[in-house]
């Protein structure tokens, strides 16, 4: 009777996995078909910037580097007089976006702002002017803020990593219960480790959908919209993570016996077949899928997220449960099948990290100059670090010492996860940071190719400064203007000077074009490398103002 019982159970489990499964294959059929590209840059512009036109033209034409997506309501025209001057909606051909124009607009400055969407989910913004019959003073674009907020880029970078971290706790738990915890032991704790995994799998995966809305369209954390979301459930990003809810629907039936009971092996290889699906399901929603090869960079992300998964998800079950409970005997038999196991997955993460590195940092010189580059850096020496106290605790398990001394193996095991944490939370940023191929490329409004970048506060504002690319020569200067609650603040009145002392070289006045009301956009060209001094002054009220002063090095 209790062999009838059961089987029944099974099937209901396998016919409500394959309910999860259908709203997988519902995702991937309304998913996009897109064409594979990273960060857009703006290639040219027709009228080109800074031109002057002796009539109006019909049309605005705008052509990036790769294929961009529309940011509803994210391109305008702005007429000398502050109107809006684009008539309709623009169209979107691969990298050309289409944006028609009164031709019977009058004579003087227009103002064309845009934000887009590459192919790896990121925005791309700029702007930039042309003048009809004479230029005339610029207008000023009084939408909203073409950027996303702080606070929401700061959400995105927490939610990435609250996946990872999830995703940690659910395999771990998961793989050590299916093949290695010893039947005497109680299950409870494990079992609650890995449904605590799977809710924030599914919370992160829900806040990375409703936060790309903010991050894509720019505003608040709760500045979306009906028209942003059905943006964002169009694309790929938003079927990855459809098909991501889907698949974790699924392997709920099938993970609560298993984690219960062993599991059958049908069960056990559907569930794997599912988690392998699931993985695939981050690198298709980021850089990978837009990479030069994005078929290996997607597999190979998806084998450097699962060996992570496996690796720092035993080393949990390690230092939390089995070195504490399990006996000397029991130890002896497990701690030899996880050390091969260990060791398959770090020679799987070593072998997926390198493929990564050439394919997304692509030459030498961008692994140092990029903050990509840089981050990659940082996360390797990481790494070397914790494979060498991963080596130490392998040599304890040879020796046969851990299973009859397990402390030296705990604190080696809790180093490891200690430092892996940091590993992790390098992982969320790099996922948000232009690759070192594409920013290598050259100075974009998308890229980060020498892109210098501080925070100043002041008793009235804080300000964000950007100076691109931090070269001698001709650059791009970005200020971004924040009041106390770090909202978009209004400023009334921009100046700003950049000096280099150290040459005898005297304020050199930065001619700024203001694009919305908290974001002013200039260019200088600075004549000689060295630590400029920028200073910006800002004016909020007719009374109240305040400077603060950048140090940019120039090389």
């Amino acid at each position: 009777m209790a062999g009838m019982t059961v089987a029944p159970r099974r099937w209901a489990a396998r016919l409500a996995a394959a309910a999860g499964l259908l709203v997988t294959v519902v995702a991937l059929l309304i998913a996009p078909a897109t064409p594979a590209s990273a960060h857009a840059v703006l290639e040219s512009t027709s009228p080109a910037a800074a031109s002057i036109v002796p009539s109006g033209p019909p049309e605005v034409v705008l052509t990036f580097s790769e294929s961009v997506r529309k940011v509803p309501g994210k391109i305008r025209i702005i007429a000398p007089d502050g109107s809006r001057a684009d008539r309709g909606e623009p169209t979107f051909n691969g990298a050309v976006v289409t944006i028609p124009v009164d031709p019977a607009g009058a004579r003087g400055t227009y103002l064309v702002s845009f934000r887009v969407i590459s192919a790896d989910s990121h925005p791309v913004s700029g702007a930039f002017t042309y003048s009809v019959g004479a230029p005339s003073t610029p207008p000023v674009d009084s939408g909203t803020d073409s950027r996303a907020n702080p606070v929401v880029e700061t959400a995105v970078k927490v939610a990435r990593f609250l996946g990872y971290v999830g995703l940690v706790l659910l395999v771990g738990p998961a793989l050590v219960l299916a093949a290695l915890w010893p039947r005497r032991l109680s299950r409870r704790g494990p079992t609650r480790l890995a449904w605590t995994g799977l809710g924030l799998v599914a919370v992160a995966t829900l806040a990375d959908l409703w936060l790309q809305v903010p991050y894509t369209a720019g505003g608040g954390l709760f500045d979306v919209t009906g028209e942003g979301f059905g943006s964002v459930f169009g694309s790929a990003f938003g079927a990855a993570h459809l098909v991501r809810l889907g698949l974790l629907a699924a392997s709920i039936f099938l993970l609560r016996p298993l984690l219960a009971r062993p599991a059958g092996r049908t069960d056990a290889i559907i569930l794997a077949v599912l988690g392998g699906a699931a993985l695939l399901t981050w690198p298709l929603a980021g850089h990978p899928a837009a990479s030069p090869a994005p078929a290996v960079s997607v597999v190979v992300d998806a084998v450097h997220l699962g060996s992570m998964a496996v690796w720092l998800g035993g080393l949990l079950m390690l230092a939390v449960f089995l070195l504490r409970q399990a006996d000397e005997r029991e130890l002896g038999a497990i701690l030899p099948i996880w050390s091969r196991w260990a060791a398959l997955a770090v020679s799987a993460l070593l072998l997926a990290g390198t493929v990564q590195a050439l394919i997304e940092v692509a030459t030498p010189q961008a692994l140092f100059e990029t903050t990509y580059g840089r981050l990659l850096l940082a996360k390797i020496g990481l790494f070397a670090l914790v494979i060498a106290v991963a080596a130490y605790s392998r040599q304890l398990v040879r020796s046969r010492v851990a299973a009859q001394r397990p402390v030296p193996v705990r604190r080696a095991v809790l180093a490891e996860l200690a430092v892996t944490v940091v590993v992790l939370a390098l992982s969320a940023t790099l996922v948000q940071t232009t690759p070192a191929r594409t920013a290598a490329a050259g100075p974009s409004a998308g890229a980060e190719s020498g892109l210098f970048s501080t925070r100043l506060s002041s008793p009235l504002f804080s300000m964000e400064v950007e100076v691109s690319p931090a070269e001698r020569g001709n650059n791009s200067v970005h200020l971004y203007a924040y009041g106390k609650d770090n909202q978009p603040l209004l400023i009334a009145e921009w100046k700003a000077t950049a000096a280099l002392p150290s040459a005898g070289i005297e304020p050199i006045e930065v001619p700024l074009l203001r694009l919305t009301d908290s974001h002013a956009y200039g260019d200088i060209s600075l004549p000689a490398a060295g630590d400029w001094e920028i200073k910006i002054t800002a004016r909020t009220t007719d009374i109240d103002q305040a400077t603060v002063t950048a140090t940019v090095p120039i090389r």
